[in-house]
């Protein structure tokens, strides 16, 4: 990016970040997608330089549309370095390969995206480190189980699906007293929202696939960090597990992240707005978001927040165990529809126990508090009136 004499928004910021590719002498307007797997190198002295400057050589290593694309969640997350993965999964458990060795400690929060629960459940666990769940909203009882051999504490900001909050400012605190490393999910917030970084996160993982492009037609995940050392050895182990992105998704992203402010931002009142609603609703047991009057996290949620309808785009509603009549809901719906993905610029539902957390036993779905009557929504970027107007009307089924 040229250097500015003057300062701007972040929104404004964005649009000039990735813009300059080592190499190149060309503007062009759009960024370019270098559908290439190698990059050509003249002689011996050419190679060498090119290796020790770290140039663009092979796909796998090195590839602009990832470096742009880097460049611009690093602005975002307010890290150092980023790197682009090929899956939201790939970035998380690239960098548990990358980073934990036999016989370390994770400390996770027992509220997780349940993939991310069985990604360290099946693979990590075979890698000889002990792990522990723990419920992130008792601080003292994570201080408390925190040993020497901690190396890592792992959260998401706002859990998946219930939206249950993590103090990231109070959990960096504990992770560096124990010399641990805070490693945290921003997916559901995303930066707009909040920069876990500035509160003392260590490591920042973003499903790139969500919210980051936010229109439903790329696959691709990140790290952001602060220190180089991190970012070498996490590389180093992305390219030997072949996790990095292909560049035509990267470009996807990189487009979609443009219009990131308009989208979330939207997205994030939606939510708030829908949230309210269905927490006056009758048939509704009980809603998970931030906002809700009704939220036991009130107090976290302002401190990590800057308001009500700038927390989170995902919010999940309970409803009673009756399949039939959650079906006949669904099938009322004329806007949301049922969709395993989160973030894009439609209204989708999910239902935890047949995606996500089908895998999670069910000791740990009820710690979670994931039941039958459970909906997850991603709120997208229709008017707040159809929404609420269109989940009210299907909800009549259950009077």
């Amino acid at each position: 990016m040229k250097e500015m004499n003057m300062d701007f928004s972040e929104a404004t910021e964005l649009l000039y970040q990735g813009d300059d590719i080592h190499g190149c002498s060309l503007k062009p307007e759009g960024l370019p997608i270098w559908l290439t797997s190698a990059f050509t190198m003249g002689d011996l002295e050419d190679v060498s330089n090119t290796y020790d400057t770290k140039g663009f050589t092979y796909i796998r290593t090195r590839n602009p549309n990832r470096t742009s694309l880097a460049e611009a969640v690093s602005f975002l997350e307010q890290g150092k370095e980023t790197l682009i993965f090929s899956s939201g999964m790939g970035a998380i458990t690239t960098t548990y390969f990358a980073l934990l060795q036999p016989g370390d400690h994770l400390m996770a929060n027992i509220n997780i995206y349940g993939e991310t629960y069985d990604a360290i459940v099946t693979l990590v666990t075979k890698m000889g480190v002990e792990i522990e769940f723990a419920d992130f909203r008792n601080l003292e009882a994570v201080e408390a189980a925190m040993k020497p051999n901690t190396r890592m504490i792992y959260t998401e900001v706002v859990s998946n699906p219930t939206d249950i909050l993590a103090d990231i400012e109070e959990l960096a605190k504990i992770a560096h007293a124990g010399n641990a490393l805070l490693m945290v999910d921003n997916t559901f917030t995303t930066p707009i929202a909040v920069k876990p970084m500035t509160l003392g996160a260590d490591i920042v993982i973003n499903s790139l696939t969500k919210f980051m492009n936010g229109h439903s037609d790329a696959l691709a995940g990140s790290i952001t960090v602060n220190d180089h050392g991190l970012f070498e050895t996490i590389h180093t182990i992305r390219m030997l597990t072949g996790t990095s992105a292909e560049p035509f998704a990267s470009w996807q992203v990189f487009r979609g992240i443009k219009t990131i402010d308009l989208r979330v931002k939207k997205q994030m009142k939606n939510a708030a707005l829908l949230a309210e609603a269905l927490d006056k609703c009758p048939a509704v047991l009980k809603v998970n978001h931030p906002s809700v009057e009704t939220n036991s996290q009130a107090v976290l949620a302002e401190k990590l927040f800057t308001g009500k309808e700038l927390s989170t785009g995902m919010l999940s509603f309970e409803m009673p165990a009756d399949r039939q009549k959650i079906n006949a809901f669904m099938n009322r719906l004329n806007l949301a529809h049922y969709a395993p993905t989160l973030g894009g610029v439609r209204t989708t539902l999910s239902y935890p126990l047949l995606s996500s957390h089908h895998h999670v036993d069910e000791e740990n779905l009820k710690k979670m508090g994931i039941s039958i009557g459970l909906m997850r929504i991603s709120a997208g970027i229709e008017e707040p009136e159809d929404l609420i107007k269109d989940f009210l009307q299907a909800l009549e089924v259950f009077q």
